[in-house]
């Protein structure tokens, strides 16, 4: 056909497509500010790509995403970074030969990307090798940080549900995995227990104790010989060591 485009001829001079994430998905994408000067639309950039949005009601982290990052003046500006199935409909509605020459590019593009890919094609086509290694790594990454927070959470879990009722703090530091001084010194700098002045109990703040993460244990000890003797314990409940399994990592030094 007269109109069809030689690719490998031609490519210079459309817009770059490269691979890069929208939502979660590592896709075709196209810079929409090349788009537009490719597009020579006449427009201001600002002006076009925010009407085309609100127009045809694309969807951002669906059909593109943004980014600021600096012009050649230093001046920070909004970017954008579109679904190769955005730029095809932009590049539609000009209703122009850019318009019709960016598609059919496009087309080009997102059939060359669904064909098989080769080891001696990779090898051939250094680029596409490099970007598909920076999109896998990118997934390992986000999954890495993933199963790391999912970790944080299963073991704070496996600390919580060593605690049975309200703990002394010797207690809650043992199943928090930490040393009893190092709780002391924590829930003390945190304001969740003080003492007195001259006073050689704990005591739990009042507003931690309304928030149902400490409480006061006041037992009566009897003596020998009749006498009675009442001490009270400041404690930590189950919902005090949810918060400070999250709060407190294992085997910490805490200052």
């Amino acid at each position: 056909m007269q109109n069809e485009l030689n690719l490998d001829q031609q490519k210079s001079s459309f817009p770059v497509v490269s691979e890069g994430n929208i939502g979660h998905d590592l896709i075709q994408t196209v810079d929409a500010r090349e788009l537009h000067g490719f597009l020579e639309c006449g427009e201001e950039f600002a002006h076009w790509i925010k009407q085309r949005i609100s127009q045809y009601g694309f969807v951002e982290n669906r059909d593109f995403v943004t980014f600021r990052e600096n012009s050649q003046k230093g001046r920070p500006r909004q970017e954008y970074a579109l679904s190769l199935d955005m730029a095809k409909e932009l590049a539609m509605v000009e209703r122009n030969d850019k318009g019709k020459q960016a598609r059919q590019y496009f087309i080009e593009c997102e059939r060359r990307a669904k064909q098989p890919v080769t080891v001696d094609g990779l090898l051939a086509n250094p680029g596409q090798l490099l970007e598909i290694t920076k999109g896998y790594a990118l997934q390992i990454a986000e999954k890495d940080r993933q199963i790391e927070g999912m970790q944080k959470e299963v073991d704070a879990h496996e600390r919580l549900t060593k605690a049975d009722g309200s703990l002394s703090i010797t207690e809650a530091a043992k199943n928090l995995g930490i040393r009893p001084k190092d709780l002391f010194t924590w829930l003390s700098h945190n304001g969740w227990i003080y003492k007195r002045p001259n006073g050689a109990a704990w005591l739990g703040y009042q507003t931690k104790c309304n928030q149902g993460l400490v409480e006061h244990k006041t037992t009566t000890i009897h003596r020998a010989d009749g006498s009675e003797k009442i001490t009270e314990q400041v404690r930590v409940t189950a919902k005090g060591m949810s918060i400070l399994a999250k709060l407190i990592p294992p085997v910490a030094q805490v200052a």
